[in-house]
């Protein structure tokens, strides 16, 4: 599986990503394409149920019902959810946070791009291991805060700080960011992830890497610092016990 994770790859995933906010359902498409992929690496998705925690207006539901899972969407932010003008079928409308599923209850637990806008990011990620049958499959995806993209739309001078980067937005362009440190951006490290999933009573950490490299780039994840940022997007694959 690792393999697959080529320099090629790479470029075209980061060529889309330069065009997230100009062409949303290009970006999107790709990297549901991508995810799909990337997650078969690690188990099989026909027959399966998926959660999709904060997926949105649905961009990832037709790429994992491709590959013949039964997906199920959950968004908290009633606005994302019919941000392609319907809300998909089978969305619930629910926090990461307080999932509103049972224990035990899904196949593969799937976020992308969530938690670093959640305000109790490890409860979220300890939801995601609860709901998850025992040897299913949590996949976890994030933007580190000093990462490159860590700041979104104020980046990159969300270095100099989370809340000038975004006083600076506002006197620039006149409104608020989207994504608002402090209410709908927070930090999040990669340490911090590492030790969550190392510490994780209820499943084992299968894999540590950042998303978007080719895959002789996964070194990155081991180094203290650098990691923090070079990473631009972390993921981790947990199994529940």
């Amino acid at each position: 599986m690792a393999r697959t994770r080529t320099l090629s790859r790479s470029v075209e995933l980061f060529g889309a990503f330069l065009k997230e906010q100009t062409d949303p359902d290009l970006f999107y498409g790709v990297l549901a394409a991508d995810s799909v992929s990337q997650l078969g690496g690690h188990v099989s998705l026909d027959g399966v149920t998926v959660l999709d925690v904060g997926g949105g207006p649905g961009y990832f539901a037709d790429a994992f019902r491709g590959a013949g899972a039964t997906y199920v969407g959950l968004e908290p932010d009633a606005g994302e959810l019919a941000a392609r003008g319907t809300v998909e079928p089978g969305t619930l409308r629910a926090s990461g946070e307080a999932l509103p599923v049972r224990t035990s209850s899904v196949d593969v637990c799937y976020s992308s791009n969530v938690l670093e806008h959640v305000r109790s990011p490890w409860t979220m990620a300890a939801e995601m291991v609860r709901v998850t049958r025992s040897g299913g499959t949590v996949f976890l995806s994030y933007t580190p805060w000093l990462s490159p993209h860590g700041g979104h739309e104020t980046g990159p001078w969300h270095y100099l700080g989370g809340y000038r980067a975004r006083r600076r937005f506002v006197a620039r362009f006149g409104h608020e960011p989207k994504n608002r440190f402090g209410e709908s951006l927070f930090p999040v490290s990669v340490g911090a992830a590492l030790r969550w999933a190392r510490r994780c009573a209820d499943a084992d950490l299968v894999a540590a890497y950042p998303r978007y490299h080719p895959w002789w780039a996964a070194w990155v994840v081991h180094v203290p610092g650098l990691r923090e940022i070079v990473c631009w997007n972390l993921v981790l694959v947990l199994r529940k016990r």
